[in-house]
């Protein structure tokens, strides 16, 4: 009697504990609606909740039709499950979504055949357990690889891994050993290890899926907060805040570090003559190629309209103009979205060596002074301006 009441108390946890979940991530998705994810992981928790909840209704009976609608749904909604992690941290790969398919039909099929013609429970419970295991052996591996992982990601990777680590030697422990840990089994201690195992394992994953979102939301306003959202460059108050700190850097190293100042050439007549949607594109199309060219440390900012700024840090006069020179170049090159005409570049170049009077505000006015006189000149140029008030020249 108390063996069935703790088998229905535990079930009737499980149920609750994927249906909250389930309730929670449908508030969530409201406000968050372009999130991935979010969709296979409801599906999921319902699945497997729904798994719980026939077990339950069922008496907690091991009969072949509880077992195979049981563990089709639990097949089904890990799958679900491990696809919506991969989504999440966005680690799915082409063939990922075929994988998992696959996979979940050979483990129902596989499991099905066992039920109908060989029906043993250390049969079942070696290819329940190692079919999971194939499974969720795939966002746990690519987490802990991830270069870019955060530290609540690798902990969700090394958890997942930890649990087909468990899986797997769940089931060479019932396939060659006969050691059967399972829901159904008649030691208590087992059955009990199974079912406080199974809760740990959904608040763990439940609780790690919702931090995980909150993560990626979080990174996506910090992503908002700092870039220009047409560009991708950053924006003017961030590029502010880190060029002040190598500026700082580069003084007390006594290093030189350069800044660019350019806009493009008669950018409004195109504009007025192939529409704001192409001028627009144009500027994407020239921060993504002027991107690939500059260094890991360099700063690259939308200024305003279609004046950009470039920060090179530790960068001198030499360096600089041919940094500029081609940058030139690689706009020369770009060409108006959707047509064969060419468009050009003006900068402005200045190299200092700080110090802790070195001011942003009159480095930029004096390179802007630059980016007048190449503008002057005839455009499609480079001028270099000094502090000091020195004659600028190409």
């Amino acid at each position: 009697m108390s063996l069935q009441l703790d088998l229905k108390t535990m079930l009737t946890t499980l149920i609750i504990g994927n249906l909250f979940t389930a309730v929670l991530i449908t508030a969530y998705w409201r406000h968050h609606k372009q999130q991935v994810g979010i969709r296979s992981f409801f599906n999921a928790k319902v699945l497997q909740a729904a798994a719980w909840l026939i077990l339950l209704l069922r008496g907690g009976s091991p009969d072949p039709l509880t077992l195979a609608l049981v563990n089709t749904a639990l097949f089904v909604g890990y799958a679900l499950e491990v696809v919506s992690i991969l989504q999440t941290q966005r680690l799915q790969k082409e063939k990922d979504l075929r994988y998992f398919t696959t996979l979940t039909i050979l483990n129902v099929t596989a499991y099905l055949l066992v039920l109908l013609f060989h029906n043993r429970e250390d049969l079942r419970i070696a290819f329940t357990s190692l079919g999971l295991a194939a499974g969720i052996v795939i966002p746990g591996s690519r987490m802990v690889r991830k270069k870019t992982a955060s530290a609540l990601s690798c902990i969700m990777g090394y958890l997942y891994l930890g649990i087909v680590v468990i899986l797997v030697l769940r089931g060479v422990l019932a396939f060659f050993f006969d050691a059967l840990f399972s829901y159904f089994h008649a030691s208590t201690g087992n059955q009990a290890l199974m079912l406080v195992g199974q809760y740990l394992i959904m608040i763990s994953t439940n609780t790690g899926f919702l931090l995980l979102m909150k993560e990626q939301a979080d990174q996506a306003l910090l992503h908002m907060a700092n870039y220009d959202d047409l560009t991708g460059a950053l924006n003017r108050r961030t590029f502010i805040a880190r060029t002040n700190d190598h500026l700082r850097t580069l003084a007390r190293k006594k290093r030189p570090v350069s800044l660019l100042l350019f806009d493009i050439d008669e950018f409004k007549s195109i504009n007025d003559t192939f529409g704001h949607d192409v001028g627009d594109r144009a500027l994407v199309e020239l921060t993504a190629r002027i991107q690939r060219h500059l260094g890991a440390e360099d700063l690259l900012a939308r200024y305003g309209g279609d004046e950009f700024v470039i920060l090179l840090p530790d960068r001198d006069e030499e360096a600089s103009t041919a940094i500029a020179e081609q940058l030139r170049h690689i706009a020369e090159q770009a060409g108006i979205p959707g047509t064969s005409r060419p468009y050009t570049i003006s900068i402005g170049v200045l190299t200092v060596i700080p110090d802790d009077s070195t001011q942003l505000e009159v480095l930029y006015s004096t390179c802007d002074k630059a980016l007048y006189q190449a503008k002057r000149r005839g455009k499609n140029g480079v001028a270099r301006g000094y502090i000091d008030a020195r004659p600028s020249h190409a």
